[in-house]
């Protein structure tokens, strides 16, 4: 609205400021104290045409922000000149109609971040303090509560950690005051279809962050139009026990628009109007370009409708209050329950839920309990520090805990340096943070540095209860939990009543006189060094789990947490002993009720594999079952330590009995002795299936359960069904018929669909299901959608499962689903495959099908759901919950158009900028191309990535760290092993062929196709045909593969090559398979793949080498796999190149076929084992998407590439960022 007064220079300068030195123009705060008569016409022109709410305009009076106007000491004035203005605008209009009007303080995010650096080389580095920020938001409220507002709205929060600085600041403007007010916190989205703020949190992390502020609302407003943040209102309003607000903006930018937006008052009334159908919201609005005239269509389409019904309290919190009002009789402490379960926040949530395992707190990153993190602290490596975060992060840590007591640290700084510098790392900010600390001057200043909601540890009656509650108090206003340790004035708890005692009147103090939300409350009621010679210390395990009991039950909502390591401290020295402590005990304290713990996850074994001695003289401590029971743990340990586990559990397993020893094998994929113990147990049961239903099925649903707990992985998982294979291939000679083997949970069809030859996944999920009893019956590869469904009638298949890696096995998967609906099949289909995606299974394929189709993420998933569509207890839930999920994702997906698109003049017009005169443009070594046959496996080998191996297993660590990984460092070395050991084989026998072929040409960019040339740029051999980034990328280049090349007028080259190492592969997997060796054979599988990738890198280094720019001298395969190098190879199906079909004409000058490589129909290579693309030499060139893209850009393609529209849409599926109009 001010823009309509288009006051200039002058009129923002008014009287007061005409000689100041800095331009006020486009300072809208300054006009409260300019010209104050125009903000009361255009506040009454917004309560006139319908408000019952209006702003003070003051979104950017702080002190920070009006620095850079040189205003900040004017910026009090402001606020109050503000309130006063609005305060008589609502009072008479109020009069005027005797509708009451409300006066909202806008308090805005300032010009300054806490979350971010704007030092590109000190990402630690901040341009402001929390306490800064906070002391200016202070005396905002202030102000704006002595000029008369009637509640606070902090808005536009699009870092949260600013936002907690701004609630801090508002509750202590309370203090000050004496005046309470509600308060309105409003979240900003900026990209369309993202679900996270600007700094990366969720929507549920926000909500659990500002939750402890008890907004009178809470919601979302500016950034977007109505429709754009539809989706994320809808998730906001799931949550929150609040009212719901939403006042956008009025569409996009536009400035050939009169208010500057592109939405016209009856398409955001509308859009709001569907908001409110929904049952939504409780207050609605408009923000950026919303006239008056928006505001009056908005008053008069919501008029009468019914408001969002708010939660009286968060559902499940009801069994909880009773049982404390049992006990206490509270009647206000469901007030106090801010969510269902205890949650945290990072970027992400995390909470404790019934059905949630051990919470595992990382102990890692602390200076006095992790010596390599101590070095690198002191040492100034912050940047090494930072992967000791991440390692923990990738190895599970739900939280992490970050300490920095040493005494010659400045502990201080060295916190809120770390702490920043996590904030610059999703992967690790994404987890809550666990501040630890002795000295509370370091919690404080951790406290200020994290954006989501952190666990504080610790606090306690140490120093009094007038400390207790000051430092209570502190965390509550900042949003975090806290760990309460059992430690009062008179010292240490250590028997079972002290720490009853001391946690009884912590929680009583926190609940009566902090207010405090019980579920953020963690008690550690020490956990104590036992086995210590000295008898007072011998209850210290046995105390700490009783005590754990009776706090639990007396203490409803708080959670139980401790340092798990302290226990074995006597043993420390002794892994071996420390491991089986750690487990024990924690087997029995989580038995008892406690929820989490400070643990090193390397130091827990599986408490059924204890040895029996081991763990009898173990727990006789823990217990102190025996006087001498340390005695006899010390005797104990001396013969234990050093002692060889696998000879002696070798010679141990096999003294069991034959169900014993069959059910070892299964579980550890030992072979050996597996068709001697099968035979034993053939002539003990009276028919070969018993034998199978009996010892052999019991065995697999071990490896099951494990598996499904997470105490196994796939690698083991996979040996055990070699195992059981073995096992039932010996038996089959003996079945009286093939019915007999039928006793199965259900029958699986599995095929990789038309077209696409990649089986690896859909091999592994075979296996596990066959794992679990389920029969399979795999197609294989390249399947057509008439066999498919045949297969699945002619075997009563249960369900299907289709898998491709390729974009056009997409099209595949949906014709399968739709082809299942028109023969009336209402089986389940499950859909996987690197391609696919809960979004696109969600959007193109479930509607095609009238029945469940089923997205399956990775094969650690598939068991669990495929065993609940199959049990008729839990299908129903499982159903609904799939059905819900995939409606709420294609809402999301035709509500929310993502980043809009930009017209295809325009982004050529931006394209990537180079230079060409100044470009030096570097002459390949030959035109043409060159054959490369029986390339050295020993020179490939040293190329080989091993980080996407262990993915292929399911085990998401990076090499080598996996091999050292505190959850799967053992699995993952026995799979390393394994791999060279086959490596090896496949080397010295030659069983593999790696053959390349590689070439360049003259070329020359053409728009977006580059021109491939022969006989000197004279004739035109091949155009490859390109796509451009089309989605709007603000002032950022939209690049295309062309844009490298130079265009005509310029000498410039491009090369082409195709590599496989499949040659051989397919022969010795399917050797594997006949032998019912399913372990090797998907081995087989993934080395032939890493090959190939390594002969791909391999080459590309040739290449560099031969084209003039060769990697520098010292380069490691670590530089190469970081493309630290000049040029890039993108293969066809990468983001930046999506169609496949362009692989023809790459084939047909390379004449791959000559070295044994070919296409299928739908353009996937085999063997699979391969890898082609292209290769650009110049500096400027970088991988990239193409993202979506319009029909416009489709059908310039589909001209370009001289095919139908319809046929070009079928290529480019995956990027189509639209629905096509035929079907």
């Amino acid at each position: 609205m001010i823009q309509r007064y288009d006051l200039g220079e002058k009129g923002f300068r008014g009287n007061r400021f005409t000689d100041h030195s800095i331009d006020l123009e486009g300072n809208n705060e300054v006009l409260n104290l300019t010209s104050p008569d125009i903000l009361l016409e255009i506040h009454k022109s917004y309560l006139t045409a319908g408000s019952d709410i209006i702003e003070t305009n003051t979104f950017g009076a702080t002190r920070v922000a009006q620095e850079e106007y040189g205003l900040s000491d004017f910026a009090k004035e402001m606020n109050l000149q503000a309130a006063l203005i609005a305060r008589q605008a609502a009072d008479e209009i109020t009069q005027r109609d005797g509708r009451i009007r409300f006066v909202a303080g806008a308090v805005g995010p300032t010009n300054r971040t806490l979350s971010s650096s704007e030092d590109v080389d000190d990402p630690s580095s901040r341009t402001i303090t929390f306490d800064a920020i906070r002391d200016s938001y202070f005396e905002q409220v202030l102000a704006l509560i002595e000029g008369g507002v009637d509640l606070i709205l902090i808005e536009t929060i699009f870092d949260v950690l600013n936002a907690k600085a701004a609630i801090v600041a508002t509750l202590d403007a309370f203090t000050e005051s004496g005046v309470e007010l509600p308060i309105i916190l409003s979240v900003t989205y900026i990209q369309e279809g993202s679900e996270r703020t600007v700094f990366g949190q969720t929507i549920d992390a926000f909500w659990t962050t500002i939750a402890h502020a008890r907004p009178l609302s809470v919601g979302i407003n500016c950034g977007l139009g109505a429709r754009a943040v539809l989706g994320n209102l809808k998730e906001l309003a799931r949550m929150a026990d609040t009212y719901i607000h939403c006042y956008p903006n009025a569409g996009l930018p536009n400035p050939l628009s009169a208010t500057g937006f592109d939405e016209t008052p009856d398409i955001t009334s509308s859009q709001i109007y569907e908001m409110a159908e929904m049952g939504l919201v409780n207050i609605v609005g408009g923000c950026c370009g919303t006239t008056p005239e928006h505001i009056q269509a908005i008053a008069e389409i919501v008029r009468g409708m019914q408001p969002r019904e708010v939660p009286e309290k968060v559902e499940g919190i009801d069994k909880i209050r009773l049982e404390f009002e049992q006990k206490e009789n509270r009647g206000e402490f469901e007030h106090h329950c801010l969510h269902e379960h205890t949650t945290f926040a990072g970027l992400e949530t995390y909470a404790i839920q019934p059905t949630s395992n051990f919470t595992m707190v990382g102990e890692r990153t602390n200076v006095t309990g992790s010596a390599v993190f101590r070095r690198l602290i002191e040492g100034n490596d912050f940047e090494g520090a930072l992967a000791v975060a991440l390692q923990q992060v990738r190895a599970g840590a739900n939280i992490i805990d970050v300490n920095m007591d040493e005494g010659m640290l400045d502990s201080i700084n060295c916190m809120t340096r770390f702490l920043n510098l996590i904030a610059t790392e999703p992967e690790i900010a994404r987890v809550p943070i666990m501040i630890d600390s002795s000295d509370w001057d370091v919690i404080e200043a951790g406290v200020k540095c994290v954006q989501g909601k952190p666990i504080i540890n610790s606090i306690s009656l140490k120093e009094g209860v007038e400390d207790f509650i000051s430092k209570a108090r502190f965390i509550k206003q900042h949003g975090a939990a806290t760990v309460i340790m059992a430690f009062d004035e008179k010292g240490q708890a250590e028997s079972v009543e002290r720490k009853v005692e001391i946690c009884q009147r912590s929680y009583a103090l926190l609940i009566d006189e902090v207010g405090f939300d019980p579920m953020d409350i963690i008690f550690d009621p020490n956990i104590l060094a036992v086995g210590t010679g000295i008898p007072e210390h011998d209850d210290f395990a046995i105390n700490f789990i009783e005590a754990t009991k009776i706090i639990k039950q007396t203490c409803p909502g708080a959670r139980i947490s401790g340092g798990v390591s302290n226990l074995s401290f006597s043993f420390r020295g002794n892994h071996a002993v420390r491991e089986a402590m750690h487990s024990a005990f924690l087997y029995h304290a989580i038995a008892a009720g406690m929820d989490m713990g400070i643990v090193n996850a390397g130091q827990i074994v599986v408490y059924e594999e204890i040895p029996d001695d081991l763990l009898e003289r173990v727990e006789d401590v823990l217990f102190n079952r025996k006087k001498d029971a340390t005695e006899r743990l010390i005797e104990f340990a001396e013969s234990f330590e050093g002692r060889d586990e696998t000879e002696e559990t070798m010679s141990e397993w096999r003294e069991g009995n034959c169900a014993e020893r069959l059910k070892y094998a299964l579980i550890h994929g030992i072979n050996d002795f597996i068709e001697d113990d099968v035979e034993e147990a053939r002539g003990m049961f009276q028919a070969p299936l018993d034998v199978i239903e009996g010892p052999l099925m019991d065995g697999m649903e071990v490896v099951g359960d494990l598996f499904g707990a997470g105490k196994m992985f796939l690698p083991q998982v996979v040996k055990s069904a070699r195992t059981m294979k073995k096992a039932v291939t010996y038996l089959e000679p003996y079945m009286e018929n093939e019915a007999e083997g039928g006793a199965t949970r259900g029958t699986v069809v599995l095929a990789t669909v038309k077209g696409d030859v990649h089986d690896i996944g859909k091999n592994i999920v075979g296996v596990v299901l066959g794992c679990n009893n389920y029969n399979i019956i795999d197609l294989g590869v390249m399947v057509s959608c008439e066999t498919i469904l045949e297969a699945a009638e002619r075997h009563e298949a249960d369900m299907i499962g289709l898998s491709g890696l390729i974009t056009p096995s997409l099209k595949e998967m949906a014709y399968v689903a739709r082809e299942m609906e028109h023969r009336g099949m209402d089986l389940p289909l499950l859909i996987g495959g690197a391609t696919t995606s809960r979004q696109h299974t969600a959007v193109k394929i479930a509607p095609e099908y009238g029945h469940q189709v089923v997205h399956i993420k990775d094969a650690s998933r598939v068991s669990k759901a495929v065993g609940e569509l199959m049990d008729p207890v839990r299908r129903s839930d499982f159903v609904e919950k799939n059905l819900s999920d995939q409606e709420l994702i294609r809402e999301k997906f035709k509500e929310v158009n993502r980043r809009p698109m930009r017209p295809l003049a325009e982004i050529r017009e931006k394209r990537t900028s180079i230079e060409w005169e100044n470009n030096e443009i570097l002459e390949p070594p030959f035109l043409g191309t060159k054959i490369l046959q029986d390339i050295s496996l020993d020179e490939l080998r040293q190329f080989i990535d091993w980080t996407f191996f262990f993915t292929s297993w399911d085990i998401p660590k990076r090499y080598p760290d996996v091999l050292s990984d505190e959850t799967y460092g053992k699995v993952a070395q026995e799979l390393f092993e394994d791999a060279q050991i086959l490596l090896d084989q496949i080397i010295q026998k030659k069983r593999f062929v790696v053959n390349a072929v590689y070439g360049f040409w003259a070329s020359n960019s053409d728009g977006d196709d580059i021109v491939l040339y022969e006989n000197g740029r004279k004739k035109e051999l091949i155009r490859l045909n390109m796509l451009r980034q089309q989605q709007d990328r603000g002032e950022s280049a939209y690049r295309c593969l062309s844009d490298f090349i130079a265009p005509s007028g310029n000498s410039d080259y491009i090369g082409l090559f195709a590599v496989t190492a499949g040659i051989g592969a397919d022969e010795m997997e399917k050797e594997f398979n006949s032998n019912g060796d399913d372990y090797n054979a998907i081995m087989v599988q993934l080395l032939a793949d890493r090959i190939a990738e390594a002969c791909a890198e391999w080459l590309h280094a040739k290449v560099r080498q031969e084209w003039g720019f060769p990697d520098a001298e010292g380069t490691t395969l670590d530089d190469i796999l970081k493309e630290t190098y000049r040029s890039i190879r993108p293969a066809y199906g990468y983001p930046a190149c999506p169609d496949h079909t362009e692989l023809r004409k790459v084939f047909g000058l390379l004449d791959a076929e000559g070295i044994g490589m070919e296409l299928t129909e739908h353009c996937a290579i085999h063997p699979t084992a391969s890898v082609s693309g292209l290769y650009f030499g110049h500096p400027k060139a970088q991988y990239f998407s193409i993202g979506k893209i319009d029909r416009e850009q489709v059908e310039d393609y589909a001209r370009r590439k001289g095919i139908e529209v319809k046929e070009a849409e079928n290529h480019l599926y995956m990027n189509l960022g639209y629905f096509p109009t035929d079907e």
